[in-house]
């Protein structure tokens, strides 16, 4: 039985991973700021442990993962869930808003994982699994400051995988696409207060596509839990798991940019390193 330490799991891609995680016959300890609503989403189950814990407080995060311990005696999987976006310009966002995000976003993600990497060092084993977004790989209009948060999520586990591996534990990071869930309501997007008319075509064009695809969205979130317990039971673990075509899709398109920017512009690249010494 693998113990599993959900955050963000009373709803959305937390609460079904915990459920498939439940049904495998693994232990859970679920993390939501208000418990019983991670209890209303999963039932009372005597494999679940649902606890209070608001991911930007650093202190309640390693109060956490130790209840986990001593309930269960170990954290096999990390699923680092809990977070929400943020639409609007880069311009229109506030400095508030901004650090409100990446408090949860970035921070938050990095109290929960200082919190239990401990218990996963001790063990010699453990699987930390970051979700990241399709805005963690490409970037969007209105999206800047969101996927800026993911970017962060990308490169704190690329280097978490090269730091941990010695250890016996791994580190993957998820980039869903759009998937079918409540990311959209204003329950888990927040929208910049301010608004600037000169982004209309760009920013404003993304608010009107966010509203319309609202639960019309392409990705299937029961799909998405399955694929994390797949993921869960891989014997190698990727560093990046794309999940949705839309991702697959977008990824590929990037990739084939990058590569040509960078032939257009490789000899102007190359010529900033220092001159070779003449004997």
């Amino acid at each position: 039985m693998r113990t599993w330490f959900i955050t963000g799991a009373s709803r959305g891609f937390g609460a079904l991973v915990a459920k498939e995680a439940l049904n495998a016959g693994d232990a859970v300890v679920g993390t939501a700021r208000n418990p019983q609503h991670v209890i209303d989403a999963l039932g009372d189950h005597p494999n679940l442990l649902a606890v209070a814990l608001d991911v930007t407080d650093e202190a309640q995060a390693f109060e956490v993962a130790g209840a986990a311990v001593k309930r269960f005696g170990r954290i096999d999987v990390l699923l680092n869930n809990a977070g929400y976006g943020l639409l609007g310009a880069v311009e229109e966002a506030a400095a508030s808003e901004v650090e409100s995000v990446f408090r949860t976003n970035v921070f938050g993600l990095l109290n929960v994982t200082r919190a239990v990497l401990p218990h996963m060092r001790r063990q010699r084993s453990g699987h930390v699994i970051n979700i990241s977004s399709i805005g963690g790989y490409g970037s969007y209009p209105g999206w800047g400051v969101y996927c800026a948060t993911k970017f962060a999520v990308e490169g704190l586990t690329e280097s978490l995988a090269i730091e941990l591996a010695p250890l016996g534990i791994n580190a993957t990071v998820v980039e869903p696409g759009f998937f079918r869930t409540d990311f959209l309501d204003d329950k888990s997007l927040s929208r910049t207060a301010h608004e600037i008319a000169d982004y209309a075509e760009t920013v404003g064009a993304m608010r009107s596509f966010a509203a319309g695809a609202n639960h019309a969205q392409p990705g299937d979130p029961a799909k998405l839990a399955k694929a994390l317990i797949v993921l869960a039971n891989a014997p190698k673990k990727p560093l990046r798991l794309p999940l949705g075509s839309d991702t697959v899709a977008m990824i590929e398109d990037k990739n084939a940019k990058v590569a040509a920017e960078l032939t257009e512009w490789r000899t102007l690249a190359l010529s900033t390193d220092w001159d070779a010494k003449v004997a």
